[in-house]
């Protein structure tokens, strides 16, 4: 193709905008880019008709999602890294079967039902070439894992089941039942996951798209700056801030890192913290964004759909612990800060918070029009599509702000091909939801569960907590929290969880990709901005944010979800955030001054005592805390006078 430029200038390694893999990027240019830019206009074009005033059967749109996401995704990802130009015309023709076998679905389903869901050879054709290009375009933007664990699934409903004993035998099905399972069938491919994909996720995918492009990015770090410059450590803490308006509606770990990292980390290192303490922070408040209202990635979506819990009601629950789980990366830097005696910003680097209101403000409108609607009861997919709306007309109120047409269609085409990774994860996982449904195999992972935890609704927390470090070394976090869900979920209901709170610690744990060795990418990310090497900034975040590890023990033993009293989920939020404060302080080993080993065993011993899920323990863990603060300020003052 012409005007593409030389292999080593053009193909170049990149973070996926969407911020659920790493992966390879192919660098177009000439025809194929603007064949590209105008795929995307379309395809967000038409999830934007599909999902408000248009009618299309759900499995035949579910195929022409596939169709976009499948053409776009072979042109953005070469079939070899390193002959990426070389393999375009390949990538073009899978391109183009791609769409033939999404428009295959959409005009032939009709037919088969005709025929009383009796399929012909073509069928059978059609449906194993959509399977072999799912398998082919998840290897490239996510890995091998995930195609090779869909392919075992596979094997093990044609018959691998056979050749196991006990609960795991399964006599196997015939190669043609799978492949209209896979391709036809409401719990395949183009499934509830393919519908979650179309629908939710697009949609947020795009509204975050817009309103990045009309600069909220900029004006939330500028925001950032101004409320927590002033403070100790001001940057690392500007950084948690920042993550967390910017994850409010970027739903994106990774992502989150690269945009808010970029100017963060560098204030960071500058201010005198380490590179790796730098990167960890971002890291670690970048993974915060995920669960922080409203958007709080493809999960939330996965988990509405999947447990019919209204989506308003999963935002509303989940904004105290989000608070929380930022408020503990933010005492560990403000300890980190006062131990290493950091100085804040320079004030003349700190804007006026008058200032960037006045020259921001409109960027509160579409988020306001957003929970507006969702509060007032429209599906989440219209006021996804609202407050799109809403972006581009609340930014014409600003002079500074104001899009014009190629913004709009920037914001459409960059919509569509930040989606595609994620697209492609999702539409994959419907081949893994379909065996496992095919299977029973939800039923028989609950039992071996149940078994293994001997009836301990902890153990089998203990059990989540490991299969999802061990799942997130290779899956990214949506598809993680998609296997753990359908396998796990059941057995947690059956221990006593409720379906919300079960759920919601599988959404948290399964974030612990991003933050833990050996692969964690958004520690990766960070520490491929601060220059500091990958594993000892995954360590460090992986300290940073133990709020992930320990928050979500709330939601199967307290009231924090609103599963109870009011009363109760406000005191027991307090509680814990008093002992996620004494955690921190353990572990810095540092609080109005730096600790003796004694004292930091003793702040330990009143976390542990707030944390617990008992009242009068919390009043105990309290009455410890204010001591204990007396006895160090006593210690303090005599040393001083010493």
């Amino acid at each position: 193709m012409t005007n593409q430029g030389t292999q080593d200038d053009r193909q170049k390694a990149r973070t996926d905008a969407s911020g659920e893999v790493l992966a390879v990027k192919r660098v177009l240019g000439g025809k194929s880019e603007k064949l590209l830019y105008v795929v995307g206009i379309l395809c967000s074009l038409f999830h934007l008709w599909v999902n408000t005033i248009g009618i299309m059967p759900e499995i035949q749109r579910n195929a022409v999602h596939y169709g976009f996401m499948l053409f776009m995704g072979f042109l953005l990802y070469p079939i070899l890294k390193r002959h990426a130009e070389q393999t375009l015309p390949i990538d073009y023709g899978l391109a183009i079967l791609s769409v033939a076998v999404a428009l295959y679905l959409v005009l032939f389903e009709d037919a088969l039902h005709a025929r009383n869901e009796v399929p012909v050879t073509m069928d059978l054709v059609a449906a194993a070439v959509a399977i072999v290009l799912m398998l082919e375009i998840t290897r490239r933007t996510t890995g091998l894992l995930i195609p090779i664990l869909a392919a075992v699934f596979l094997a093990y409903a044609l018959g691998l089941g056979k050749f196991m004993s006990g609960l795991w035998n399964f006599p196997g099905v015939r190669v043609s039942r799978i492949l209209y399972r896979m391709y036809f069938a409401p719990d395949g491919i183009f499934g509830t996951i393919a519908t979650i994909s179309s629908t939710f996720v697009f949609l947020f995918v795009l509204f975050a798209a817009f309103l990045l492009k009309s600069g909220a990015g900029e004006f939330i770090i500028n925001l950032a700056m101004a409320a927590m410059g002033r403070s100790v450590g001001g940057p690392a803490k500007i950084a948690v801030f920042g993550s967390g308006l910017m994850g409010s509606v970027s739903g994106s770990a990774v992502a989150n890192t690269v945009g808010t990292g970029s100017i963060t980390i560098p204030m960071m290192k500058r201010c005198g913290f380490t590179p790796k303490f730098a990167a960890g922070v971002e890291a670690a408040a970048s993974t915060g964004g995920q669960l922080m209202p409203p958007i709080m990635g493809a999960g939330a979506f996965i988990m509405s759909e999947w447990t019919q819990i209204p989506y308003l009601t999963i935002v509303g629950v989940a904004f105290i612990p989000a608070i929380m789980y930022f408020l503990t990366v933010a005492f560990f830097i403000h300890f980190r800060a006062k131990k290493r005696g950091l100085q804040p910003l320079p004030e003349e680097e700190i804007p006026k918070v008058g200032q960037v209101l006045r020259e921001g403000w409109n960027f509160f409108l579409p988020i306001g029009v957003l929970m507006g609607f969702l509060i007032y009861g429209f599906t989440p997919t219209y006021a996804a599509s609202v407050g799109i709306a809403s972006i581009v007309v609340s930014s014409w109120l600003n002079r500074k702000t104001r899009m014009g047409l190629r913004d709009i269609l920037d914001a459409l085409a960059s919509g569509a091909h930040n989606m595609v990774s994620t697209g492609v994860i999702l539409l994959c996982s419907g081949i893994v939801i379909g065996v496992v449904l095919l299977v029973g195999m939800g039923i028989k992972f609950s039992i071996l569960i149940s078994s293994l935890s001997g009836g301990s609704l902890f153990v089998t927390i203990v059990l989540v907590a490991l299969a999802s470090l061990i799942l997130g070394m290779g899956l990214p976090v949506t598809a993680s929290y998609i296997v753990l869900a359908v396998l796990a979920g059941p057995a947690m209901t059956m221990l006593g969880a409720s379906l919300l709170s079960a759920h919601m610690l599988i959404f948290w744990y399964s974030q612990d990709a991003n933050v833990t060795p050996p692969v964690c990418l958004a520690a990766y990310t960070a520490a491929g901005i601060a220059g500091s090497r990958p594993l000892e900034t995954g360590l460090e975040s992986w300290k940073l944010a133990k709020g992930l590890y320990v928050i979500p023990l709330l939601f199967c033993y307290t009231p924090i979800l609103f599963e109870g009293p009011a009363w109760q989920a406000v005191e027991t939020a307090v509680a814990g955030l008093i002992g996620l404060y004494c955690f921190a302080a353990f572990f810095e080993g540092y609080h109005l001054g730096f600790l003796t080993w004694p004292q930091r065993a003793g702040y330990a011993g009143i976390a542990g005592l707030l944390l617990w899920p008992r009242m009068e323990l919390h009043a105990a863990g309290l009455a410890g805390f204010i001591l204990f603060v007396i006895l160090e300020k006593a210690l303090l003052r005599r040393r001083g006078s010493g």
